[in-house]
């Protein structure tokens, strides 16, 4: 599961997982997709959706996939499971082996996501939040 070298695409970065993590990893980026017009690509070796700055990142792991809204903090009402942490008012859902999350519910946190970015612009812009 290790990677040396970032995938050079979402679609290789998935080709290269197996198992329940690609399975998981599948189910929320089409869910993702689905829910909100977002940018793809890969940055920091991981699955980052864009618009107006970072929205949120997929990582599989070796036990987990991380699943991470920038603004998850004002997300926790729409999922209880999103864990607050880290910069950038960040939130994250750890899913493990046999754990899910409805399509519905990544679609809405997608969208209200966006939304968050498109009312409050790029959460990374340390100009507009100082």
């Amino acid at each position: 599961m290790k990677r040396m070298i970032p995938a050079a695409s979402p679609d290789a970065y998935v080709e290269a997982l197996a198992g329940w993590q690609r399975a998981t990893v599948e189910h929320l980026r089409a869910a993702v997709v689905g829910g909100a017009k977002l940018q793809e690509v890969i940055k920091w070796g991981n699955l980052v959706y864009l618009s107006n700055g970072p929205v949120l990142v997929i990582r599989a792991e070796e036990r987990r996939v991380v699943f991470s809204f920038w603004r998850g903090k004002r997300l926790c009402k729409i999922e209880e499971r999103l864990k607050p942490g880290g910069k950038y008012e960040m939130a994250t859902i750890i899913l493990r082996e046999g754990e899910r999350i409805s399509t519905a519910v990544v679609s809405r946190l997608a969208k209200a996501a966006v939304v968050l970015n498109r009312t409050h612009g790029d959460p990374t812009d340390i100009q507009r939040h100082r």
